[in-house]
């Protein structure tokens, strides 16, 4: 079965019992301020399980991606990835743990083939402090579908906070409002005949469900969502919820009776590639961690790019960021030198080529892709190698030599400490503590520098400045509407002959979007809009929808700058009145500045 034909059966599997198939969300929440990336298949449906009605009926199901930045550290074993597809199913108080263990039992050992010998099962041993009973209910559940296969020994075991689910973790991390409930995880067992234990850091350690050697899998996750954390404690919802995550990858790796998800076919085509442009070999246990970083990091970092991410220091921008300088540290080593950015796209390529038609599509997605892991990678592969002699130079790494790598070459802290541990050098305790101190003094002395320069990139106070100052607020609000929301300004200079504009942007203008911008411009000079200014509470001015793209520099009390319903933003001044006064003007310059950074310039006609 392959990766897509498995995916259509799940799908196909539960639309039989009358399932709407859902499409998977943004890697990027919608509306939730409280995490990076979506992570679970259940995260973008949080408030259903709350009691809201979902427009499409109590059973939905769907496979979803997912990215977890929490698990960059534990890639480069058989098993843990960043991205990775979550296949779920879910019942919003509709039916409950009966149905679902006996549907999903069904769908691992009539439809995937599983042989259930292999298959173990664990639930909640219950909390009585929490007054949360032990979960007797789906182990008897589960004892009844494996006599149906003739299975009687042991097969259900019970744990603690392992078999809790929240979006949070155990119960004590969990926050007033927050859903959660016990869960039983489905294991498969690779056998004690591949000796995976006793070759493993753990063979001095019992074996055990949960045991991080490897033999045994977690392949999927029934969670049943029963209480809401509250002020007296936890209480049940008035609906019981069914929430199931299948690890996507992870069934193909049992359905092949290989504990390497990397030898899926999620993944082969991406390493044959990275082995073709490289000295390594996966069947080298040498090479096999820096192999299967490269393919997990790029593969993801195609799709947060997708999602709309760039890289950035940041948030999701400086994971991006993170994940794409571990790829090339690894290929670095890899190729025993700088790697070319025909080597990376052709990597990226091949991770397109996998999910062709799925998630991605070449003749749309390769050129903005390629370009920006491009960018991204070759400005760095620069600094890398000259980074990489003067850390092999080095007996120790301390806060001072981590900040010098990061302010120097670009190596974010983590990648210093990887380089170090690779090279067996002793590293200082109070590292991450000393760089935070030196990269926040850093920080300081530059706003100190910056004080007592005119603001907005003014490089005088002229009548013509001023004139170009406005129209800046103007052209940021029109990029704004013809290109999109994403715009985002990334700095500006403004003499008394020209006006200069920074900001986010992927790909060049055509000349069809400069003439819009500049039409735009023109009507809402020719419109004589009146220009306000309101000293305000910076928050209140953020509550009010005004714009600031450098939060950061302005002080509690802020001047906002608002034209008509056209624009609202912090800005220091000076401005015209009104529009009128500014004058026509003509976009007559745009060029790219960095990666993702376009450059517009602005003169008078």
């Amino acid at each position: 079965m392959t990766p897509n034909d498995l995916r259509q059966a799940y799908l196909d599997f539960f639309a039989d019992k009358n399932h709407a198939i859902l499409p998977s969300a943004s890697l990027v929440p919608e509306n939730d301020p409280t995490t990076l990336f979506t992570g679970s298949g259940m995260q973008p449906l949080l408030p259903y399980f709350l009691g809201q009605s979902h427009p499409k009926g109590s059973r939905v199901v769907n496979s979803q991606k997912c990215f977890r930045s929490q698990d960059i550290e534990a890639v480069g074993d058989n098993r843990h990835t960043t991205f990775f597809e979550m296949l779920g199913n879910w019942s919003f108080g509709d039916y409950f743990k009966k149905e679902q263990l006996a549907w999903i039992f069904e769908f691992l050992t009539e439809v995937c083939n599983l042989d259930p010998q292999k298959l173990y099962v664990t639930v909640y041993e219950g909390n009585k402090t929490l007054g949360i009973p032990r979960d007797e209910e789906a182990a008897e559940i589960w004892k009844e579908l494996f006599a149906q296969k003739s299975i009687t020994d042991e097969r259900v075991f019970y744990y603690g906070n392992e078999n809790w689910w929240s979006r949070v973790g155990e119960p004590a991390s969990m926050s007033n409002g927050e859903p959660g409930g016990p869960d039983s995880e489905i294991f498969y067992d690779f056998g004690a005949e591949l000796k995976i234990h006793e070759n493993s850091q753990f063979a001095d350690q019992p074996c055990h469900l949960n045991c991080d050697c490897g033999r045994y899998l977690e392949i999927g996750n029934n969670v049943f969502m029963t209480y809401v954390k509250t002020e007296n404690g936890f209480e049940e919802l008035e609906n019981k919820n069914i929430d199931f995550g299948g690890g996507f990858e992870r069934i193909l790796a049992v359905m092949n009776n290989d504990p390497d998800v990397f030898k899926t076919e999620l993944f082969m085509p991406i390493i044959k590639v990275i082995e073709d442009f490289s000295e390594g070999s996966y069947e080298n246990q040498k090479d096999k961690k820096a192999i299967r970083v490269v393919a997990d990091h790029l593969k993801a970092a195609v799709f947060l790019i997708k999602d709309g991410i760039k890289p950035s220091n940041k948030e999701q921008g400086y994971v991006l960021r993170r994940l794409l300088r571990r790829a090339a540290v690894e290929m670095h080593v890899l190729r025993g030198g700088l790697t070319p950015p025909p080597v990376f796209s052709a990597i990226t390529d091949e991770v397109m080529g996998v999910y062709e038609g799925q998630y991605l599509n070449r003749s749309s997605d390769k050129s903005l892709i390629e370009k920006i892991i491009n960018g991204e990678l070759e400005r760095f592969s620069k600094s890398l190698d000259k980074g990489l002699r003067v850390s092999e130079k080095i007996e120790n790494l301390d806060g001072q030599i981590a900040f010098d790598l990061y302010q120097n070459y670009g190596f974010p802290v983590e990648i210093a400490i990887e380089i170090a541990q690779k090279d067996g050098k002793i590293i200082d305790n109070d590292l991450l503590k000393d760089f935070n101190q030196l990269k926040q003094s850093h920080a300081d002395q530059s706003r100190q520098a910056a004080i007592g320069k005119f603001k907005g990139g003014l490089g005088d106070k002229s009548e013509a400045t001023i004139k170009y100052h406005t129209a800046t607020h103007l052209l940021h609000s029109a990029l704004r509407k013809i290109l999109g929301d994403h715009i985002k300004q990334k700095g500006s200079n403004i003499t008394s002959e020209r006006l200069r504009f920074d900001f986010s942007h992927p790909q060049a203008l055509t000349q069809e979007e400069i003439n819009k911008v500049e039409t735009q411009i023109n009507a809402w000079i020719k419109a004589d809009l009146s220009v306000t200014n309101q000293s305000m509470n910076k928050q209140d001015a953020l509550d009010e929808g005004a714009i600031a793209f450098f939060i950061e520099k302005y002080p509690d009390k802020v001047s906002v700058y608002t034209i008509d319903k056209i624009s609202k933003e912090f800005c220091g001044g000076p401005h015209v009145s009104r529009t009128g006064e500014i004058g026509q003007i003509m976009l007559f310059k745009e060029q790219s500045c960095g990666v993702g950074i376009r450059r517009v310039y602005v003169k008078f006609r």
